[in-house]
């Protein structure tokens, strides 16, 4: 498992390691079962502190994405489609937020938008 800690970003580094380990559950790269790094040896690999690499696995045990069994570890926890389409659904309205403020200041009209995203999804 791969995490990356960028110290120029303003999100706190539990916070990135919450945002890339439940990233990685929703895409499926990390798969239902699946045991996590432990604790100390995610915060050993990364170079930082226990307590915060124990805070980002907190939020994802508060959040649903791992469950902790006492002297095993952490584990994806069952997926959860609802909560997984949740997710995707808060991810693309607030795209589409973005979308609407960029188009408004270019003056684009919604029909001019939509043909755009027709365009875009005849190219996939």
């Amino acid at each position: 498992m791969e995490i990356i800690i960028r110290n120029s970003s303003d999100q706190p580094i539990y916070e990135q390691i919450y945002a890339q380990i439940k990233d990685m559950i929703l895409t499926g790269v990390l798969t239902e079962g699946e045991m996590l790094p432990s604790i100390r040896g995610l915060a050993k690999d990364l170079r930082i502190s226990v307590i915060t690499t124990k805070r980002a696995y907190d939020e994802l045990e508060r959040a649903g994405y791992v469950n902790t069994v006492g002297g095993k570890g952490c584990f994806v926890a069952e997926t959860n489609r609802e909560l997984i389409r949740e997710e995707h659904l808060k991810e693309i309205e607030a795209h589409m937020s973005e979308i609407v403020k960029l188009a408004k200041s270019c003056g684009l009209k919604n029909d001019t938008l939509v043909e755009m995203f027709k365009l875009l999804e005849l190219e996939e």
